[in-house]
């Protein structure tokens, strides 16, 4: 496809992806698809913080409009609260307007199904279509669509979160934390407490955490969260100013939030991304987690509430030899996927499993919804924590992680790896070297130009060299 990659459109501001007429395409693109269907022609439309939003946010909303449609605007959110208010407002669909962990200079577009799911690439391909192609998507309409606006969307979404948490933590599920909540759909997917009904009488975990909101979309909602959750929660790059979105802080650079947990003798660091639907957790000593190490403690923790459904957790190919291993030990069995969070869900939906993840820190666990969501990752974390009565690195220490290498080559072409002798035969040799004992895996970046190598193995001075030696031929057929 041409604008669509792994997760979802993405792009340099301006460029050929992202612009305002790319955006303006997309809403129309998107209430056709939810025509085609017989859906809701309301679209729920979020941002994160970086300063093209609110242009890329007047595209879509202008798209929308001019096809018929309402564009219900819900402001700066994280990646799964618009999902999860797709469906609360029974909208046809939800678009959020994000890069990710990306820096501020790049943007995208991230399209949810109404029951805020990720478009599977038939659903891409066709709204891709409808984009290229310019094919109307006004039907028969003869009067232009509205725009409105999601007043208080935020506080749905926080009521949404906390009420999940607190049912799934607490021990005794007879104490009354909630005043006139609605109960759960059969479904299991929580709805929400009613506007002007709040949350009452909740007992803190005794803990003391550091949130890295990464200047982007959890600035508001995460700290408001957890200061219901914990004894003390502080939190650092939480003020967005458009362009330090992601600059050395949150997910991808842990360093700061690592350093502030050790000076506050924190029990747990949690740093998100910028859109905020993966979370890497620190524990008290200052140890960056793995997501793998993440999942384990999680899925620990679920297994021993009897709320991991079929004893079974989805993750990549990239998870880890040794948190495989960790999981057996438990009695969870394990299923990996191609690399990307859509995958892993329909991979979730397809075994009945309920706990799932990527080890750059997408967390899904579909009994609260079936998208990642930092937050919850974080808010598992405590639940676990609270009920194990050990620290983080006790927990995380459960795991013997395989030594692993990951190596980015940039790319001018990606070319089928296979297609190029040097390059297969480089990678038959050594996986032929590692045995059973490790792994190589080579593919490209849905987002950007690189090749990625990992060799994962028992000798971590060998491996070293196995992806030395795959990157530097990769470079010297692909650069």
């Amino acid at each position: 496809m041409k604008l669509f990659g792994t997760d979802g459109i993405r792009d340099a501001v301006g460029g050929e992806k992202m612009n305002p007429e790319i955006a303006a395409a997309l809403g129309r693109a998107v209430v056709a698809f939810c025509r085609k269907r017989n859906l809701p022609k309301k679209i729920v439309i979020g941002r994160d913080t970086r300063e093209s939003g609110p242009m890329f946010e007047e595209a879509v909303a202008s798209g929308i409009a001019a096809a018929g449609g309402e564009a219900a605007m819900a402001g700066v959110l994280p990646t799964p609260a618009v999902a999860w208010l797709a469906r609360e407002q029974k909208a046809g669909a939800g678009i959020v307007i994000s890069a990710s962990h990306n820096p501020f200079q790049d943007n995208g577009f991230k399209p949810f199904k109404n029951d805020g799911t990720k478009l599977s690439e038939g659903e891409e391909k066709e709204i891709e279509e409808y984009i290229l192609d310019k094919i109307s998507s006004n039907g028969n309409e003869s009067v232009s669509g509205k725009r409105t606006i999601i007043a208080d969307a935020k506080e749905k979404y926080m009521n949404f979160i906390l009420e999940n948490y607190y049912s799934l933590s607490q021990q005794n599920s007879n104490q009354n934390f909630f005043s006139k909540v609605r109960p759960f759909p059969p479904d299991r997917q929580a709805v929400g407490i009613p506007q002007g009904q709040t949350l009452k009488n909740f007992p803190k975990s005794n803990f003391e955490i550091v949130l890295d909101c990464a200047n982007g979309a959890t600035c508001q909602v995460a700290p408001s969260i957890f200061e219901k959750v914990v004894k003390k929660s502080e939190s650092i790059h939480a003020s967005p100013d458009g362009k330090n979105i992601n600059e050395n802080c949150g997910s991808q650079y842990p360093e700061s939030l690592r350093k502030e947990v050790i000076a506050k003798k924190a029990d747990l660091g949690l740093a998100f991304d910028g859109d905020g639907d993966r979370v890497i957790a620190v524990d008290e000593k200052g140890n960056v987690l793995t997501g793998d190490q993440t999942m384990y403690v999680i899925a620990k923790f679920l297994k021993e509430k009897g709320k991991l459904k079929n004893d079974l957790v989805v993750t990549t190919v990239m998870s880890n030899l040794g948190f495989v291993s960790a999981l057996k030990k438990l009695g969870i069995g394990h299923a990996a996927t191609a690399v990307g969070d859509r995958q892993v869900f329909f991979e979730m939906q397809k075994k009945g499993a309920v706990l799932g993840g990527e080890e750059s820190g997408h967390i899904i666990f579909s009994d609260f919804y079936p998208t990642g969501d930092g937050i919850t990752g974080g808010l598992l974390l405590v639940a676990a924590l609270d009920h194990f009565k050990k620290p983080l690195s006790e927990l995380a220490g459960e795991i013997t992680l395989f030594p692993k290498l990951l190596a980015n080559v940039e790319v001018k072409s990606k070319p089928e790896l296979d297609t190029i002798p040097e390059i297969s035969n480089i990678i038959r040799e050594t996986e032929n070297k590692l045995g059973s004992e490790g792994r190589v895996l080579v593919r490209y970046s849905g987002t950007e130009n690189l090749c990625r190598v990992m060799v994962e193995g028992k000798d971590a001075e060998e491996i070293a060299i196995f992806a030395n030696n795959i990157a530097e031929t990769i470079k010297k057929h692909l650069s």
